[in-house]
């Protein structure tokens, strides 16, 4: 499997930025970490390994950045309007760094988006607020709302990053049509501790006539033990 590493430094946070890309052609899938995750996450728990076959034929190729939940969503050292403006930059390290790279390399103007986990909040959110940008999104086990993270804080950057509450009040159209032309996937289980933000983003989506897949397993929890026996399915199914 051909494998590169890539690092940058990015004006949007001031620091080094690092990247792991697998595979050598094929469907761009932007691959984010579980909860305070480093871009080589989804190698050391399996998740490449799991779904190689696609990657060595030359179906899909992974690209794996960063994350920077440690200085955002879970540095209590800064104020939560500091922990919202902090993952506000990783945001943009993403939009103009990342993804402008991914459509550069792969040839694509749109891209699939993955998580786990945070790395699923971070997928979702990154996809509906940019939905022109996206062609799918694949949460497993996703976590929707960072009220959590923000002890009882609240401004207009907490709400436009929170997608349990920007989506029920979304009513313009051409983000809603974006957003219904894109496959989403919410895949959770009846042992996940996530689940009931699954089955309420689930519920939004409804209400706003957005077609999407609701997956809930049967005896699957939250972890990459449940995610690396999944990812392989869902990859296939949604892309292929």
């Amino acid at each position: 499997m051909k494998e590169e590493y890539h690092k940058w430094f990015t004006e949007y946070l001031e620091r080094e930025f690092e990247m792991l890309i697998f595979g050598h052609s094929g469907y761009p899938i932007l691959l984010f970490p579980d909860a305070k995750g480093k871009y080589y996450q989804a190698k050391d728990e399996g998740l490449i390994s799991s779904v190689s076959k696609l990657i060595d034929d030359g179906k899909i190729k992974i690209y794996c950045p960063d994350s920077v939940d440690d200085m955002s969503w879970y540095n209590w050292s800064i104020h939560p309007s500091d922990r919202v403006k902090t993952h506000i930059g990783y945001e943009n390290v993403i939009l103009n760094d990342v993804i402008e790279f991914i459509m550069y390399d792969s040839g694509n103007q749109k891209i699939a988006v993955a998580g786990c986990g945070l790395g699923g909040y971070h997928a979702a959110n990154l996809a509906f607020r940019h939905p022109d940008r996206f062609s799918h999104i694949i949460m497993l086990g996703g976590i929707f709302d960072i009220k959590q993270f923000i002890f009882g804080h609240y401004d207009d950057n907490s709400y436009f990053h929170n997608p349990l509450d920007y989506l029920p009040n979304l009513e313009d159209k051409w983000y809603l049509d974006k957003i219904r032309q894109m496959g989403i996937l919410l895949a959770t289980g009846d042992d996940d501790i996530n689940f009931n933000q699954s089955k309420q983003l689930s519920g939004i989506l409804s209400l706003k006539d957005v077609n999407h897949w609701l997956d809930v397993k049967e005896e699957v929890g939250c972890g990459y033990n449940y995610w690396r026996k999944l990812f392989p399915e869902y990859i296939s199914k949604m892309i292929y």
